[in-house]
């Protein structure tokens, strides 16, 4: 009832949200422990859309919140049929925790008039609200605010009690009640004109209706497409952490449309926007319930409160720092989604903190994946196991060989920084880690593609220009353990077949030794050549004979496979360090 009296209805619509849904969610949803029905956040952002088109007190305003439920259900049905739940992963947990924040201070804002005793103007922006407040503070009224004063103090102290000892926990579920029943009763004696009461509620079952009022079914797309967000990341986020908790796997396309159906049929029954709620589904979890039967048991128990106890609600009375601490000491750009979420929410009402706060996510995601993660590999001492060298000192490099992991896929987005990484690694060099025969450059660029798992024809694009541009200074590239699909990408556009089948290993280990061979060799060569011939032409001779053994075409099959194949001949080979790509006979 206090939900509905937030989104600007009567409390008896809140009992219909809480009767209805629960029934048609227990049929098509997949969570055992959820509990469906009005949500505070859901309730303030139909509040804040409804209150700019008509006044709370016109009988559409109702038919619009109803409509609202409708489109909502539909949507959020077509996302679960077409399995789009994926798209919600977008919005990341610091923009859900900074608008929660801000919200739930909205919120309590908004709430203050029942607890001070007089009215103040509703919006879902923080700065209207306090100006409200300070403005009528000449009509404060203690009578009120003493009881509400009370009933929080109960609140809090049966939750801190129930939290920190565990064998008065009941009292956590039992607050609430306790709260209502004293205040109740105290209104039932007293009769204290100063404090608002629920009043007169309708008695009986909601009846059937065809939703009403579409001729303003485009204004309300916007604040749909918000709901249906956050409906959905509260539900599916508290119904995947229920049932990690209870060990059963949850489908979260199947959510999508349990709650959809749920927000559709309820809209035939009065109901205003539903969703998963927090600290009831906990309280169903604290409870012990195991499966789908306790929401229904919870609509029966509404079913009962609409036909017999509505004349008792009468006179009941109206009344995330931790996270910011968190994020900021776990992840600064988390903590500054956060605080710009939580900032543009309080102060530019909730739309707008939203999109802002999902718009900052989005761009905090494609640029993590322009500007991927990559790391210079050495060798761990005593095996052949390649690691970030930033992550183990230890591990060593090999003079003439960079090695270098590309953690991410590769697309046209962030093939130029993969490109300048590489040139850069090329140049600084860590030589106190390295090891081999001694010799002055880089010889072999070796690249570890098994995080890589996709390719577009930008990369390949990509890769071809660094082939050339490495073979006009007479550096060769190696590829290590590529995937079957992005093997099959190089081989299709040709890559393969440019840097040469004998150039693609299965582990890193293979391309190193292999390049060490060579650089022996040019190490032996340059030695034996004394001074009638240069380093550079030394270079240029070797560059040249790699480029011979170059094998000839294969089939994706055979070059996985390497069946009908033999190793290219290389001095001292070693069975270890075989090519994934064979020559073929």
């Amino acid at each position: 009832m206090s939900y509905a009296k937030l989104a600007g209805l009567q409390p008896i619509y809140g009992l219909y949200s809480g009767f209805v849904p629960i029934f048609i969610y227990a049929i098509f949803g997949s969570s055992r422990q959820i509990s469906i029905g009005p949500a505070a956040l859901t309730s303030l952002l139909v509040s804040n859309v409804l209150g700019k088109i008509v006044d709370s007190s016109d009988a559409l305003y109702t038919e619009l919140a109803i409509v609202l439920t409708l489109m909502v259900g539909i949507l959020e049905c077509i996302m679960g049929l077409l399995r789009l739940g994926w798209l919600i992963r977008f919005i990341s947990h610091s923009v859900i925790s900074g608008f929660t924040t801000a919200s739930a201070i909205v919120i309590g804002l908004s709430q203050a008039k029942y607890f001070l005793g007089y009215e103040i103007d509703r919006s879902s922006e923080i700065v209207p609200i306090i100006k409200s407040i300070i403005s009528g503070a000449d009509k404060f009224s203690w009578p009120p605010f003493v009881m509400g004063s009370i009933i929080l103090a109960i609140l809090q102290t049966m939750k801190h009690l129930g939290k920190s000892r565990k064998h008065l926990k009941f009292l956590r579920a039992m607050g609430p009640l306790t709260a209502v029943i004293l205040g109740t009763s105290s209104a039932k004696i007293y009769h204290p004109s100063s404090i608002t009461l629920v009043g007169d509620i309708p008695q009986g079952l909601p009846s059937f209706s065809i939703p009403k009022g579409f001729k303003h079914a485009k204004s309300l797309i916007p604040t749909t497409l918000v709901i249906t967000g956050v409906a959905i990341l509260e539900s599916v986020g508290i119904a995947k952490a229920l049932a990690a908790k209870n060990g059963y796997e949850l489908d979260s396309n199947q959510e999508l449309f349990g709650l959809g159906a749920a927000n559709v049929l309820g809209s035939f029954f009065s109901a205003y926007p539903t969703t998963g709620s927090f600290s009831r589904s906990a309280v169903n979890h604290e409870n012990g319930a195991k499966t789908g039967l306790a929401g229904v048991i919870t609509g029966i128990v509404m079913c009962c409160a609409l036909l017999f106890l509505t004349p008792v609600f009468e006179y009941i009375p109206l009344v995330d720092y931790e996270e910011a601490i968190f994020l900021w000491r776990v992840g600064k750009k988390d903590f500054l989604l956060w605080t710009i979420t939580a900032i543009t929410t309080l102060f530019f009402g909730i739309e707008i903190g939203v999109l802002i706060g999902v718009g900052f996510s989005l761009a905090f995601v494609i640029h993590e994946s322009a500007n991927p993660h990559i790391a210079v590999l050495g060798r761990l001492p005593g095996t052949t196991v390649y690691r970030n060298i930033q992550q183990y000192p230890e591990a060593y490099t090999y003079n003439g060989i960079v090695i270098v992991r590309i953690d991410s896929p590769i697309y046209f987005a962030n093939t130029s920084y993969i490109k300048d990484r590489l040139r850069e690694y090329e140049i600084v060099v860590d030589k106190l880690t390295r090891r081999g025969p001694q010799v002055g450059r880089i010889y072999f660029v070796v690249l570890e593609m098994s995080p890589v798992t996709y390719i577009d024809t930008g990369a390949v694009q990509a890769l071809k220009e660094l082939h050339h541009e490495y073979k006009s200074r007479h550096i060769q590239i190696a590829i290590s353990n590529p995937n079957r699909n992005v093997l099959l990408m190089l081989s299709k556009s040709g890559v393969v077949e440019l840097i040469g089948k004998e150039w693609y290993f299965v582990r890193v280990h293979d391309a190193v030794q292999v390049c060490l061979q060579h650089v022996e060799r040019i190490k032996e060569d340059h030695m034996a050549s004394g001074s009638d011939s240069s380093p550079e032409e030394t270079e240029s001779s070797l560059f040249k004979s790699l480029l011979k053994q170059r094998g000839e075409d294969s089939s994706v099959a055979e070059l996985e496979s390497g069946t009908n194949n033999k190793p290219s001949d290389l001095k001292h080979s070693d069975p270890l360090s075989e090519p994934l790509l064979f020559q073929k006979s």
